[in-house]
């Protein structure tokens, strides 16, 4: 297939711009995979379309505030995405935390700073410093200056995630116009969130609160969680035409031994493995290359296109995804091209509120 067949019309109202109210008040897509069938309803009907015995597994990954804007030491402008915080270890204290000083970013100004460059972020009268070390690829590596150096400014922290916390901003997403504020703060994480390092929400999850979490628990649904840090790369697009020329960036995950065993129960009792969200699929896809499930932690470039085969989760709990995007390709390999072709030109007919703020879709294997 080629990249052309992934693209649609999407009028630009339709991208929404502030959640819903209520975290459960958005709609829901009903797509069968097998006979294409759409049905609209109500995110608050998903308890209803869930039996006992199923297990949804979420990603539990916590959005940091990744964007940073500063100026280089000579003057410039910058605007810095932090990609990942680099943790390291004191090879002489194996038992100590971690030290997260450096991390890679995306880097957008004039001129691309040269290793050696300073960098100054600020916020308000407090500064930090932080040095371009190198690059990665596509992405510079930052060295944060520690607290006794006395040329770094006021308030710095040798921590990236103190600094992020202290300098940075909600990294919306480039379709999303207005500026991050204290509400996006809340509502663009989910009520789960536990383990920081996305610099994206597994949106799905966006529409799930703390009372549907436990109204599925008391209908026998079981509830596991997978780790994805979602980098900047899911919002990349695909260049190529060919689909098979295209490269993911990679990223981190993790499947707990917990979650394998849940899984397992689950099947056992005849139970349904529902993915919340296209990072929660991909996590469990990536550590099932054998068809069997394991626990583990790693990274990985999964890219899912049609024709892949599906190992482990049999329903898709998503939101709409941008044309042409490797998440439409994803969501096309699950639940069949056609079924989705339609399901999206039935969505825009019907003026459902697309991307990260907005709908669900809940999607049937083929």
């Amino acid at each position: 297939m080629k990249l052309a067949d992934f693209d649609y019309y999407l009028p630009p109202e339709l991208i929404a711009q502030q959640p819903t109210a209520e975290r459960t008040a958005s709609r829901l897509l009903h797509v069968d995979g097998v006979s294409g069938e759409l049905v609209d309803r109500q995110f608050r009907d998903l308890p209803a379309l869930i039996r006992a015995n199923d297990i949804l597994v979420f990603n539990d990954t916590k959005v940091i505030k990744a964007r940073l804007t500063g100026h280089k030491e000579t003057g410039g402008s910058l605007e810095a995405l932090i990609e990942r915080v680099l943790e390291t270890r004191d090879h002489n204290s194996p038992q100590s935390a971690p030290i997260a000083n450096r991390a890679l970013a995306h880097i957008r100004a004039s001129k691309s700073p040269k290793p050696g460059s300073k960098i100054i972020f600020s916020a308000g009268d407090q500064k930090v410093m932080a040095t371009m070390v190198g690059r990665v690829d596509d992405l510079f590596e930052l060295h944060f200056a520690d607290t006794n150096d006395a040329t770094n400014g006021v308030g710095t922290s040798t921590s990236v995630y103190a600094v992020l916390e202290q300098f940075g901003a909600v990294p919306l997403p480039p379709y999303i116009s207005h500026a991050p504020d204290k509400f996006d703060e809340a509502r663009y994480q989910t009520v789960y969130a536990k383990y920081h390092g996305s610099v994206a929400a597994p949106t799905a999850g966006l529409h799930f609160d703390e009372a549907m979490l436990a109204t599925l628990e008391s209908r026998g649904v079981a509830l596991a969680y997978v780790t994805l840090h979602v980098g900047a790369g899911t919002f990349q697009p695909v260049r190529d035409h060919e689909l098979g020329k295209h490269s993911m960036h990679s990223e981190r995950y993790t499947v707990p031994q917990a979650t394998v065993d849940a899984i397992a129960r689950a099947k056992a009792a005849g139970g349904r493995v529902i993915a919340v969200g296209t990072t929660s699929l991909r996590t469990l896809e990536a550590a099932s290359p054998s068809g069997t499930l394991q626990a583990e932690t790693g990274e990985t470039q999964i890219f899912i296109t049609p024709g892949y085969k599906f190992q482990t989760v049999d329903r898709l709990i998503t939101n709409f995804h941008l044309p042409k995007s490797t998440l439409m390709m994803l969501v096309s390999a699950f639940a069949g091209h056609d079924n989705i072709v339609g399901a999206y030109r039935h969505a825009v007919a019907s003026r459902y509120r697309f991307f990260s703020y907005g709908d669900a879709m809940l999607l049937e294997r083929k």
